[in-house]
């Protein structure tokens, strides 16, 4: 059974009676039955949840210290056959002293035991009165009939998974030991705690745990003490959340009164391969790298994830809250404008030259563009706009470029290159009748050849307009519509400059917000093939290449986290659900492999343009690949 690098770590939160293990162990099985029925693999309670965390002073009672040890044997034994790696806390005596521990076990094994380090005594804690730290010891120490390694370790589960845990405030401190046990290899970091709930700190404890998962590249689980332990002096809320390299990917309810699970899966593939780009990460290691005592042990079954249920976004480059994709689109499009004004300034040029052709991406590029003459106080003429009817060109496309360029108040051109395209073709012998990749490519470059001459002849900058998504594809005449002066669109994705052309109608005058959006209801086309007889964009790009969502959609998971084809697959059967079948997808990510390596030789040589979001092609730092590398196993499942 493939898990695709998946795995289902839950954090179970138990209703307690405080000093009473017998009550406590009872609920903790119930849970970790709930666990196994939802089909995770590793299973976590909070500190001390075998003797609940307020035993105060009764901590040094022998009753309670014995009582704690036979109900872990009982559970030990328990959950023998339930195939999940188990963590509870308890307090355990070793050569004189007490320690705040976390004891691990799988399938009738304990593992091992991990003393808790720092030992809080501020505030309203005074854990020190009790507790030993746990800093330096390394031993064996015999405990529930097993003898078990007693000090800090790590846990090799799986070929992919190495575990970490911590107790509580070891979290809390400037170095923690889960930033040692990244580094020594840790990608899954548990922490059972005992947090209390005062004004805020949810927020704040929220934030350390997204803030250390990003900073370790791991995926951390937390469960803190619920609300059934002594109230003397404090409420605890019993918080649990998973964090997956600074995402948050499930936050259970604080204050409930019954047993609660919060359960998520977790991508190992996804954190392996963002350790291995990261070379910082890497380096880290001859700092702070710690060698710790390894324990092997393996799940005996594989991960069943039929019942699937961590979100996918169909959709990753364009955030689904509208207030956040507003702000994205903003902060986007100051990236792309105070870059272009930058090189302005740099060349020493007042005037910016831009196609436009009426499609979402050249008008991009013209909104982009004016925003620059803002920027530098310079006025919107300085910006020539030229529109180029072409063979394939249509009545919509053209009115709609002509009104936007009026609406903007730019310099406005018309260059038809109709004959020069036919004489072209004469030239080089080519029948113009015959509409295949010559007679397209003959309108694309001539319209490159006009733009770049005009820019010379008028001391400007020729912007670039093609994106992302078609320099992944290919999507591109080569030399053509592939090459400017500066390509402001050249990270951002097919699906994003939809957006960003939205974002800028809705704060734009009446007129042109309805051009605006006009454009952006016309079908996606690169207008290289004569109109349909009644006069109708005929060379639609998406029924060529495939929907732009599912590539961008590729592209994010690819790029940014290795996929491979299956998991891809496998992803985007999750994100879309219903709306595409399973071969179709197969049909266009075998497609999207394929033109993806073949067109690398394109993205070799592309224009500078600033990069705007985590997946970026440019081959002067963010992608670089041989232009000749062999796509076969890419599409092999």
């Amino acid at each position: 059974m493939n898990n695709y690098g998946f795995i289902k770590v839950a954090c179970g939160v138990p209703k307690v009676k405080v000093a009473n293990p017998s009550y406590n162990t009872n609920e903790i099985y119930n849970l970790v039955k709930e666990a196994k029925k939802e089909g995770a693999k590793i299973f976590i309670t909070p500190e001390l949840s075998i003797s609940s965390y307020t035993c105060a002073d009764l901590f040094f009672q022998d009753t309670l210290l014995e009582k704690c040890e036979e109900e872990l044997e009982k559970l030990v034994e328990k959950t023998a056959d339930d195939d999940i790696f188990i963590v509870v806390g308890m307090p355990i005596k070793y050569k004189n002293a007490l320690y705040n521990c976390a004891v691990a076990f799988l399938n009738g094994e304990i593992l091992g035991v991990i003393p808790k380090e720092f030992i809080p005594t501020h505030s309203e804690f005074y854990e020190k009165r009790w507790f030993a730290s746990g800093k330096d010891v390394s031993d064996e120490l015999s405990l529930a009939g097993q003898e078990v390694f007693f000090g800090q370790m790590l846990f090799k589960l799986r070929k992919d998974l190495t575990v970490g845990i911590e107790v509580c405030e070891d979290l809390w401190v400037p170095i923690a030991p889960s930033a040692k046990l990244a580094l020594s290899g840790a990608n899954l970091i548990l922490n059972i705690s005992a947090s209390n709930e005062v004004v805020s700190k949810d927020e704040y404890r929220t934030n350390l745990i997204s803030s250390q998962s990003a900073k370790c590249l791991c995926a951390y689980a937390y469960v803190s003490a619920g609300v059934h332990e002594s109230t003397t002096d404090l409420l605890f809320g019993g918080s649990s959340l998973i964090a997956e390299n600074g995402i948050i990917l499930n936050k259970g309810k604080r204050f409930e009164r019954e047993n609660q699970l919060t359960s998520a899966y977790i991508d190992l593939q996804k954190l392996n391969f963002q350790r291995r780009q990261n070379i910082s990460f890497s380096d880290s290691r001859e700092q702070y790298e710690e060698f710790y005592e390894e324990i092997e042990c393996e799940f005996e079954n594989d991960i069943d994830i039929t019942e699937f249920d961590r979100f996918v976004d169909p959709h990753p480059f364009t955030p689904n809250d509208e207030n956040q994709r507003i702000e994205r689109c903003n902060e986007i499009f100051n990236i792309q404008s105070s870059a272009l004004a930058k090189r302005l300034e740099h060349t020493g040029l007042k005037k910016l030259v831009v196609g436009i052709s009426g499609g979402l991406d050249s008008t991009l590029a013209l909104l982009v563009a004016t925003q620059t003459m803002k920027l530098l106080n310079l006025p919107s003429e300085n910006i020539i706009g030229i529109t180029m009817p072409g063979f394939g060109t249509t009545d919509r496309t053209y009115t709609n470029a002509l009104d936007l360029m009026k609406s903007l108040n730019v310099t406005i051109k018309e260059i038809s290159i109709k004959e020069a395209a036919t004489l072209h073709m004469k030239d080089i012998e080519h029948d113009i009748n015959i509409h295949d990749v010559t007679y397209e490519n003959t309108q694309a470059r001539e319209r490159t050849q006009v733009l770049m001459d005009m820019a010379n002849k008028n001391g400007a900058i020729l912007v670039g307009t093609g994106d992302l998504s078609e320099m992944a594809l290919g999507w591109c005449t080569y030399n053509g519509d592939h090459m400017s002066m500066y390509g402001v669109n050249a990270s951002v994705p097919k699906t994003l400059v939809s957006h960003l052309v939205r974002t800028v109608a809705m704060i734009s005058d009446d007129k042109t917000k309805d051009i605006l959006l006009d454009i952006l209801d016309t079908p996606v086309s690169p207008e290289l093939l004569p109109p349909t007889k009644d006069g109708k964009i005929a060379q639609k790009t998406e029924d060529n290449i495939g929907p732009y969502e599912l590539h961008d959609f590729f592209l994010y998971y690819f790029i940014r986290f290795g996929a491979k084809k299956d998991k891809l697959h496998f992803l985007a059967k999750q994100a879309f659900k219903d709306k595409y079948s399973d071969e179709t997808i197969e049909k266009w990510l075998n497609n999207f492999m394929k033109r993806f390596f073949i067109s690398q030789f394109k993205r070799s040589c592309t224009p500078d343009a600033p990069k705007v979001g985590s997946v970026s092609l440019s081959p002067r730092g963010d992608f670089r690949m041989p232009s000749d590398a062999d796509f076969s196993a890419w599409l092999e499942d």
